[in-house]
């Protein structure tokens, strides 16, 4: 633990959806002060996310959703292109993306590649989410995919040519970054 950090309290804020905390905490500036701080943090667990590509077909598969957070922050529709993704819920997290993407997507996927993993909103989220990549075929599709009626999830499955899908970015028509990071990976390391 950081030697520089002195916990006081923690409140929990909300526990609906997910859990909303506020910690109170000491933090040792550079000269040697200390400092008491206060911030929230929302804890909705840990994620994966996959880019799945066919390099014959030089195709991605993505997913678009309606999200509210975007649609209450100026994305007028609130519908999201995305890669595939979801939360760990206690799975570790080769064995939650295959489940996601064959809930979201249809497709029935046996060998991933672990990318790298990282922090996606560090300043107000605990989730860290880990990245894949997976080449898929038509005869993995075992399903229409567009994810758990018990979750909720309206899925549409979209795909597209490799080269359209970094067209939109361009345009703005793609704007989660875990997708942008995912298509980047992508093209930096030839994948597609």
């Amino acid at each position: 633990m950081n030697d520089k950090v002195s916990l006081v309290s923690e409140e929990i804020l909300s526990d609906n959806w997910y859990t909303l905390r506020k910690f109170t905490f000491d933090y040792q500036l550079s000269d040697g002060r200390w400092e008491r701080q206060s911030r929230e943090a929302y804890d909705r667990g840990n994620g994966a996310t996959i880019l799945l590509y066919n390099k014959e077909k030089q195709t991605v598969i993505l997913t678009r959703q309606f999200r509210l957070p975007t649609y209450t922050n100026g994305n007028t529709t609130g519908m999201l292109i995305e890669a595939c993704a979801g939360l760990l819920d206690k799975d570790n997290a080769e064995d939650c993306i295959k489940r996601e993407t064959e809930e979201e997507t249809g497709y029935k996927i046996k060998s991933v590649k672990k990318i790298f993993e990282a922090y996606m909103s560090p300043g107000s989220v605990t989730e860290i989410l880990y990245f894949f990549v997976a080449e898929y075929s038509a005869e993995m599709k075992v399903g229409d995919g567009g994810g758990c009626e018990t979750e909720q999830e309206n899925i549409e499955v979209m795909e597209i040519t490799f080269v359209q899908a970094l067209e939109m970015i361009n345009s703005g028509e793609i704007k989660d970054g875990k997708t942008i990071m995912l298509l980047q990976y992508a093209q930096i390391h030839n994948l597609v």
